[in-house]
């Protein structure tokens, strides 16, 4: 690669980033059911029905794979602690293998010289709790806070940061409007509920862990680079509202405690009754905040009519990963510098994913893609111009460390440094990992 560590500013981290139910094993250590297992079990939610049950067998094979971190240079593991492991009901007595694992994934990062780096929820809400409404549930973020105390009890003292909550667009609008991940709803009032809870949650969250003395304490949010499809104000009106839905929701009510009118325009008749009193618990100050970032649409006006939110997405020309994803680094550079300029000025930035998805082969021994090794370097480029610009960027996680279970597309889309073969599950750094590895330990 082009770049080094000198690059970049003294203490800025290199790391990747994975999620529990992508790469653990949820059948192993005593985890409770959670939605996805009953998601992925319904026809025609995800390819081929495939769930994360064996995944990458983390639970067994953490070890080896935070030997690869080690290897490659990386100075921090972000890793998400599974609500439904940690408590199989939600709520009520913890599960001891659950705790057990996460206190030796701890500390087998620190015996490598890895910060951790935790998330607290990425996506595996316990069926228990689903049963009661999940994310519409107002009391989701009661059960949040409890679920927060107990894993903070456990590995707290040796964490290095904390995030609330991995991407609650996804959480929240994917999966109770599209309905594209689980519980996969498409109900506007479920979607409006479960935007406040997941907001109101993170809030809750945040006090308990203050209450117990934990800081550098975030959450982490994904943005899309959205513009108009064209010149008309009809399609200038359809992007700004899609940039409210995607992208200032979230980032506003933490940095301005408000949501966007006009994305209210159309979700204020289903919201919770008194969601406005919610609003000051909910912009607590962080210490920081996480962006991912992949990809760029244009919005379009949907023909006169149309129900709410009345926006088509469309398309540009330029590459695409195996996601279909098109490439635009300059998007990650914009939203560093328009969150630090607009909404949050002086907060230090993470970015918590950025990567790309491609069909890699093995052949021998090696997986060669240059087209991820290009990926990344622009992508940090852009992370350097953000910095030139003033924006506090601290640090740059890759996702993926480990091809994995990618939700509603199974086992198919590879995001990882580390190939993993899902029948012997044997790991094979690629290309790219070893490129990055050359330059982090130059």
């Amino acid at each position: 690669m082009p770049l080094s560590r000198t690059d970049f500013p003294p203490g800025f981290l290199f790391g990747a980033a994975t999620a529990a139910y992508q790469i653990e094993g949820h059948a192993h250590g005593g985890a409770g059911p959670c939605h996805w297992d009953s998601f992925a079990a319904t026809p025609g939610n995800v390819v081929r029905a495939e769930d994360g049950a064996r995944a990458c067998d983390h639970y067994h094979r953490y070890e080896e794979d935070l030997d690869l971190m080690r290897d490659g240079g990386f100075d921090a593991y972000r890793f998400s602690t599974s609500w439904a492991r940690v408590l199989p009901e939600g709520r009520g007595t913890p599960n001891a293998e659950g705790l057990d694992f996460y206190d030796r994934l701890v500390d087998a990062c620190l015996e490598r010289g890895l910060k951790p780096f935790q998330t607290l929820y990425h996506w595996e809400m316990p069926s228990a709790l689903a049963d009661l409404g999940g994310w519409t549930n107002p009391d989701v973020a009661d059960w949040f806070a409890d679920f927060t105390e107990v894993i903070q009890k456990r590995i707290g003292d040796r964490v290095a940061a904390v995030a609330t909550l991995n991407e609650p667009w996804c959480v929240s609008f994917l999966s109770h409007f599209i309905g594209h991940h689980a519980p996969g709803l498409r109900d506007i009032r479920a979607t409006a509920r479960s935007m406040h809870h997941v907001m109101k949650a993170h809030g809750r969250g945040l006090a308990r862990l203050r209450e117990m003395g934990q800081d550098n304490c975030g959450i982490v949010l994904n943005f899309d680079h959205t513009r108009p499809a064209s010149d008309s104000a009809a399609d200038a009106a359809a992007a700004d509202r899609w940039d409210g839905i995607m992208n200032r929701w979230f980032l506003e009510a933490l940095a301005h405690g408000r949501y966007p009118e006009v994305v209210l325009e159309g979700l204020a008749p289903h919201m919770p009754k008194g969601w406005e009193d919610d609003m000051e618990e909910i912009a607590r100050p962080i210490d920081w905040l996480g962006v991912n970032y992949y990809t760029r649409h244009f919005a379009a006006a949907a023909p006169e009519g149309t129900p709410w939110p009345a926006v088509e997405m469309r398309e540009g020309d330029l590459p695409r990963t195996q996601m279909g994803w098109e490439i635009y680094p300059e998007g990650l550079g914009d939203f560093l510098t328009r969150i630090s300029r607009d909404h949050l000025p002086g907060l230090p930035l993470y970015v918590t994913e950025n990567g790309m998805a491609r069909a890699d082969e093995v052949e021998g021994d090696a997986i060669n893609d240059p087209e991820r090794e290009a990926f990344v370097t622009d992508h940090l480029e852009a992370v350097r111009g953000a910095i030139a610009e003033g924006a506090d960027v601290r640090g740059f996680f890759y996702w993926s460390l480990l091809d994995n279970y990618e939700w509603a597309f199974g086992y198919e889309k590879r995001f990882g440094l580390i190939h993993v073969d899902f029948a012997s599950l044997q790991r094979r750094p690629k290309a790219s990992y070893l490129a990055l590895k050359a330059m982090l330990t130059a």
